[in-house]
This record gives C-alpha cells, structure tokens and sequence, in this order.
C-alpha cells in the first residue's frame, strides 16, 4: 500500500506530464494538420514536408537576428513576430514549389502518370527533401541553433492541487505556442468552412473534375492547398523553435510525427489530424513516466500500430461505404 505521500507524488508527475503532453501535442497537431491539408485535398504524399518545417524555423530565426526583431519588439515578442513574419514567406515559398514543381505531378499532368503519378510524386518530394537538407547543411551549417526567449526558461505554477504538494508547471513558451496553434486552427477553420475559397478547396478535394466543371480553377486550388499545408506546418515549426533547439536535419525528426498523426486522425480529415497530434503529445508524455526518454517514440509507434489494428480509418476518420 502507498502512503498518502507516495500517492501525492505520483499524482504530481501524472499531471505534470498530462500537461506537457496537451502544450506539446499543441504545436504537433498543428505541423499534422499543415501535412493534412496537402494530402487531403491533393492527395500527395509529401516527404518534404518536415523540411519545409526546418526551412520555415530558420526563416524565423534570420527574421529575428537580421531584423533586429529581438530590440524591436523586446526579447519575449520578438521571436513570436519573427515567427508571424516567417508565415506568408513561407507562403509563398509553398505557392512556387507547387506551380515549378509539384504541378508537373499533380492533377491532369499526374492522372496520365503511372500509378497515377504517386511515384512520381514520392521521387519528386523525396528529391526536394534531399536538397533542402543538404542545402541547408551548407548554408545554414551543422549547430544548433534556437530562439530561445525568457518563456522558454519560466513556468507558471498551478496549485497546490491538493493538499500542499500536488502542483503542476506549465512552461510559459510552450504554454504561448499552444495557445497561438489553437488560435490558428481556429482561423483555418473559419477559411476552410465558411469562405469561398475555403468551398473550393473542399470541391476540388471531393470532387475536382465537377468542380472544374462549375468554374473552379482547381489547379489554383491545389496551390494554394499547398502553400497553405507549408506555412502552417512552418508556423509550427517556428513555434517549435521558440522552445527546442533545431538543424537543418531536423526535419526528419518529426515527419513520422506529422504522417503518424494524420493517419490517427483519419486520412482525409483535417481536423482529425490536429487531434491526432495531440494524441501523440500525450502518448510521448505520458510515456517518460513508465519508460526511459529515449523510448518515447517507440511508445508513440506502439500506440499507433495498435490504432491501426483496431480502428483502420483513424480515431476521428468515418468507416468507408464501400464494401
């Protein structure tokens, strides 16, 4: 039997890692949702995605050094304006990749592709995440670098809870990079249901060739599916920045993340993928409580292949009508 105090104890960890799960889980389901959009409505499968994540922290962090952001807005706004900044370049980058490249693969040009062009598309979006890696590994070069603010080093403390010892501490930087990731799903999702681009989007996504048919230019559709999937995964990508350490391969540190979320969401679903994020936050979490750090992500792939055995469409995803 535990004593009072080895149950306060426990106690305190749970919810300490139930609370770095939700403010971690945050920031990964909005980089799920930004992967979601492109795979939702072009349905392209995108290997490069975790590195225009990498390409849009260092776009934040030059906005704050070159800037001056840091003397400008003061050190604690500083890097999240770098990070509002770093947004609609980030855009545009997006916007470019798919109309130079990623256009050749999709659509009319990629329906008369074998396979419907997906093998295509996987060799073009492997062959972009090899450039941006080793191009950022010359340009950007090896260390590590972040954008580190007095957040990041400061914690607000909730509680006593219980007694006099349970209290729990909520990061302050990963605690503002929540709250702006819920804030910004919240406004992609007034774009995607209630405007008229957002109805085209979802036209060309169900149903692109009726959708051309009632004057949807569904090729400026898939741009800009595109170049919004790459500025709101680069937006959390700048947000990750403000709390972790980067280089120009850590793209590939959360791509599994990103694929691995939206899967658990439902394919197809973009809401669902943010929801699938922050079940992988918690799961990471909530894990270091019974596993060692480094098995963490080996918990995340547990719980993932189990979802995928026992609910193949995805936590929040909708069973097929097809038999």
């Amino acid at each position: 039997m535990m004593d009072m105090t080895e149950l306060q104890i426990h106690l305190e960890a749970f919810l300490q890692a139930l609370t770095a799960g939700v403010l971690v889980g945050g920031l990964y389901g909005l980089m799920c949702v930004g992967l979601a959009m492109i795979f939702g409505i072009m349905r392209v499968i995108n290997f490069a995605q975790g590195d225009f994540m990498m390409l849009g922290m260092y776009v934040t962090y030059y906005f704050f050094i070159l800037l001056g952001s840091h003397w400008m807005a003061g050190s604690v706004l500083g890097p999240y304006i770098s990070v509002l900044l770093a947004v609609p370049v980030m855009f545009g980058v997006g916007y470019l990749a798919h109309r130079l490249l990623i256009s050749r693969v999709t659509g009319r040009r990629g329906a008369a592709l074998d396979g419907d062009g997906h093998y295509a598309q996987l060799v073009l979006t492997l062959g972009i995440a090899l450039i941006l890696q080793n191009g950022g590994m010359m340009v950007f070069g090896p260390q590590l670098v972040s954008l580190r603010t007095p957040l990041s080093s400061s914690a607000w403390e909730i509680g006593p809870l219980w007694g006099d010892y349970v209290s729990v501490f909520a990061n302050k930087g990963r605690a503002v990079a929540a709250l702006i990731s819920v804030a910004a799903i919240v406004v992609l999702g007034a774009l995607i249901t209630r405007s008229r681009l957002g109805k085209a989007l979802r036209a060309s996504a169900d149903n692109p060739v009726a959708a051309s048919y009632m004057g949807i230019d569904v090729n400026r559709s898939y741009r800009i599916a595109f170049a919004l999937g790459t500025c709101v995964t680069a937006l959390a990508g700048g947000l990750l920045a403000t709390n972790f350490p980067f280089h120009p391969f850590v793209g590939l540190e959360y791509v599994i993340i990103m694929y691995a979320g939206v899967v658990l969401g439902g394919i197809g679903s973009i809401f669902g993928a943010f929801w699938g994020g922050m079940v992988i936050g918690l799961v990471q979490q909530l894990s270091s409580l019974v596993l060692p750090t480094q098995l963490q992500n080996a918990a995340i792939f547990v719980f993932f292949l189990l979802i995928v055995m026992l609910r193949p469409q995805g936590l929040f995803g909708r069973v097929s009508e097809r038999t």
